[in-house]
């Protein structure tokens, strides 16, 4: 008696699983693309990131430090500054480092919709492919800020959401330490640190990232991108 009402009950749990099933594919409910702040490591592993370009006299200042450590790192560009300035981020490209999907316009996309989400990941992929020879799966909404929608739409088109997890506000900074020191007693294996080139006033990056990138070493830590980081290929 009681095996039959287990298997009574096992039964009708199956029923219902299968039912409820059946019903998120009738709704046919949206995926949202994953966000990533960090890794979770104990390796001593970081990634190395840039917004808003290319810019034509910052973006080759730091390539040029990064070179001096054989350093690849992600640049998450803009499409209209791809179009404004196609040798320097073909400069990128070709020293090896990973490009990353950052809108066609910088527009905050929170709020706009699935459509003008598309549009901006769209126009900016088309600028990048058509420049540097690139496709992308990377994907950094300006400001970070993300809703269902820009979710959606990055899932759809096959991107990975790369927020950060230190912040080095390089682009308000009017002197290196402050940035080196935002990075420096918040650091931690698997950090995802963001840093901006292309900044409208007398930037501090170079000098901060030239600072900085010794001390890290110094402390152990390995640089690379985020794809190296997250062990996906871009």
């Amino acid at each position: 008696m009681i095996r039959s009402l287990k298997s009574a009950v096992s039964l009708r749990l199956c029923g219902l699983l299968l039912a409820f099933s059946s019903l998120l594919s009738f709704f046919d409910l949206p995926a949202f693309a994953q966000e990533y702040r960090r890794v979770d490591t104990d390796q001593k592993r970081i990634a190395l990131t840039f917004d808003d370009g290319p810019h034509p006299i910052l973006t080759p200042k730091i390539l040029a430090i990064l070179k001096q450590y054989n350093i690849h790192a992600t640049f998450f560009m803009i499409g209209k500054n791809v179009h404004d300035y196609p040798e320097t981020a073909r400069m990128v490209a070709m020293k090896g480092h990973e490009i990353g999907n950052h809108t066609n316009s910088h527009i905050r996309l929170y709020g706009l919709g699935k459509e003008r989400a598309e549009q901006e990941l769209d126009a900016c992929a088309l600028q990048i492919r058509d420049v540097c020879g690139q496709m992308q799966n990377l994907f950094r909404p300006p400001e970070g800020a993300t809703d269902e929608s820009v979710l959606s739409a990055a899932e759809e088109k096959g991107y990975h959401v790369i927020l950060w997890s230190i912040d080095t506000r390089d682009w308000e900074s009017k002197n290196a330490s402050a940035i080196i020191n935002r990075v420096l007693t918040s650091l931690k294996p698997g950090d995802i640190i963001l840093m901006h080139d292309f900044i409208g006033h007398n930037s501090k990056t170079p000098e901060a990232l030239e600072r900085l990138i010794p001390k890290l070493l110094a402390r152990g830590y390995q640089i690379g991108s985020v794809g190296e980081l997250l062990g996906i290929d871009s």
